[in-house]
């Protein structure tokens, strides 16, 4: 935890005023926006809306301004290229290709967060290693190439699921109840499942594509 911590705190420093956490607000992001909010870090926090989320996962926003007294930032899609999007492609077009899911995730995920992050020097991320097979390589502290070079800080890249549950449990911090459903890795919605038992944490995420393909573009590279 100190690490983690101590990552945080160093970028707070390094980039006043200029920096923001990113939260899908499942249980490794809601672990950072912890140690954010207790140590009264300047941080922003913000969220990407893509209009296919979880009701459950909506509900987390006024839990975490009671728990915390933060607002999170709630940025979502451009409404004309989802009607566009919707209206070519049909509801369901996530299923019929990666490259339209994709083209889905673009839309609903890439394009906001690049106005999320439009102006910064730098963001905050939830990932670990052991989450995806896209991940194993990926560093505390990166440059971010896929988005113009900014600071990528990633305090919790070497914990384990264990770990981020225990620091849940111990400080209280609010949880997803989808994780307590079988959920460990949480998306949109029509892109979620609960995983069976023995599968990898992240077989519930776009769940008819293979391992090397599940990354929504959000960390160029699955970094």
């Amino acid at each position: 935890m100190l690490q983690a911590l101590r990552v945080l705190q160093d970028g707070a420093r390094a980039h006043p005023g200029t920096i923001v956490q990113t939260t899908s607000l499942g249980a490794e992001d809601m672990v950072v926006t912890d140690l954010i909010a207790r140590h009264r870090l300047p941080v922003a926090v913000a969220t990407l809306d893509t209009g296919m989320l979880h009701a459950e996962t909506l509900a987390l926003l006024p839990a975490i301004r009671a728990r915390y007294g933060i607002e999170i930032e709630r940025w979502t899609p451009r409404e004309e290229s989802v009607v566009h999007f919707v209206r070519t492609h049909g509801e369901r077009a996530m299923y019929a290709s990666i490259e339209l899911r994709k083209a889905c995730c673009g839309l609903r995920k890439v394009e906001p967060l690049g106005r999320v992050l439009a102006g910064l020097d730098a963001w905050v991320t939830g990932l670990r290693r052991e989450q995806s097979v896209t991940r194993t390589d990926t560093p505390v502290v990166e440059l971010d190439a896929g988005h113009g070079g900014l600071g990528k800080l990633n305090p919790l890249i070497a914990w384990s699921e264990a770990q981020v549950f225990a620091y849940a449990d111990e400080r209280r911090v609010p949880v997803h109840p989808l994780h307590k459903r079988g959920y460990p890795s949480i998306g949109c919605a029509p892109c979620t499942r609960a995983i069976k038992p023995g599968e990898h944490p992240r077989a519930g995420r776009w769940w008819w594509e293979n391992p090397e393909s599940k990354e929504c573009g959000l960390h160029p590279g699955g970094k």
